[in-house]
């Protein structure tokens, strides 16, 4: 009896959060591309949610087949001409169809219509995104803390680089700084990197070089993450800690302002990763979003929908890798087209997509080993 209620705790607990969070990503972002291949003409024959055997469906009155698959990893539009649900061209097709049937293909639609359609997916996970944020900031206001030290840690980089307490931040490498929380996103991303600081003490304002430290914290549940850290600490009283009202407008900027930090700490993370400042055991596969799925539901809805916010901007920035088979690999191949002024053959282009394939399947195979290595370490 104990063992049937784990099992429905960890399905309650777990599976459900992230099928209902991936559901939603995947949902919105094949949305994008089915609306904007219906805008362009082009005809659609499946819209799925979910890979493998169909669960349930229906087709409509387009000829597009809606349906739940068995297998929640993701989904995908499938374009009349379509080889595969990957868009790879059907050859031997395109030789049979008409000029009126080819234009209803994704490959023989204009190329700038190709490119707003596979586009789309991904823009749409971002607006998902600034949507949720601006939802959250508009309704509860955006938490704001003064970049005030209150304390710095004996041993750290601040204290060795001369700041003092009663310091305020105004910059960092040269970019202003608002908010405490500014700091922290910026110097959580730059382990052992050179970074210039710049502060305002007794009414003039000092630069001091430092080089934050390598870091592991640890958050509630017990994961773990690299940072950098120089050993600030601000408080209640110095901080100013307080919530700010926003207009639904200042919601939406906010929103954007999110949406555009993650990308960043994104792009700052795989730098780090490429030149070996920060490990690759931190990047995550479905094994990492269930059990954060599961974390956050622990916390509330608030928490859930921060979470898919999160992995809405992410699965859009993975779309857009230059990648074949991904959303960035199509735009990369209509780049070329471009420039060309004829598309690649369709050898390359098969060529081009089990690349692609490989590449994206040892991802998912190295993401899944530390998801794997991460719960048995």
């Amino acid at each position: 009896m104990d063992y049937i209620s784990a099992v429905f705790s960890f399905l309650g607990g777990y599976i459900l959060p992230y099928i209902l969070i991936l559901s939603l990503l995947v949902f919105i972002h094949e949305m994008g591309h089915y609306l904007a291949g219906r805008w362009s003409g082009i005809r659609i024959l499946a819209f799925s949610v979910g890979f493998g055997p169909e669960l349930v469906g229906y087709t409509d009155s387009h000829g597009t087949r809606w349906k739940i698959s068995a297998i929640p990893l993701g989904g995908y539009v499938r374009f009349f001409g379509d080889a595969d649900a990957a868009s790879r061209p059907d050859g031997s097709m395109a030789e049979e169809l008409t000029e009126e049937e080819r234009a209803q293909t994704l490959n023989g639609a204009k190329l700038w219509k190709r490119a707003v359609t596979v586009a789309a997916g991904p823009l749409a996970n971002f607006l998902l995104a600034i949507v949720i944020f601006a939802g959250m900031f508009a309704t509860m206001g955006k938490p704001v803390s003064d970049p005030v030290v209150a304390d710095i840690k004996a041993g750290s980089a601040a204290e060795a680089a001369g700041i003092a307490r009663g310091d305020v931040l105004v910059a960092l490498d040269g970019r202003t700084i608002e908010t405490f929380d500014d700091v922290v996103r910026y110097i959580t991303m730059r382990p052992e990197i050179p970074v210039e600081v710049t502060v305002r003490r007794d009414g003039q304002e000092m630069d001091f070089d430092l080089v934050p430290k390598r870091a592991i914290t640890t958050d509630r549940f017990g994961n773990e993450m690299e940072v950098g850290q120089i050993g600030i600490i601000t408080d209640q009283q110095a901080g100013n800690f307080r919530i700010v009202q926003l207009s639904p407008l200042e919601a939406v900027w906010e929103g954007v302002r999110q949406t555009g930090h993650i990308v960043t700490g994104t792009f700052d993370y795989l730098g780090n990763m490429i030149v070996g400042r920060m490990n690759a055991d931190q990047l995550g596969g479905p094994v990492r979003v269930v059990q954060a799925s599961g974390e956050m539901a622990t916390l509330g809805v608030i928490a859930l929908l921060n979470l898919a916010a999160v992995l809405s901007v992410s699965l859009g920035l993975l779309n857009l890798f230059p990648v074949p088979v991904l959303d960035g690999g199509h735009l990369v191949l209509y780049a070329i087209e471009a420039v060309r002024g004829r598309p690649m053959g369709q050898g390359a282009q098969e060529i081009a997509f089990r690349i692609g394939m490989a590449m994206i399947l040892s991802l998912m195979v190295f993401a899944t080993w530390n998801d794997i290595s991460r719960l048995i370490g």
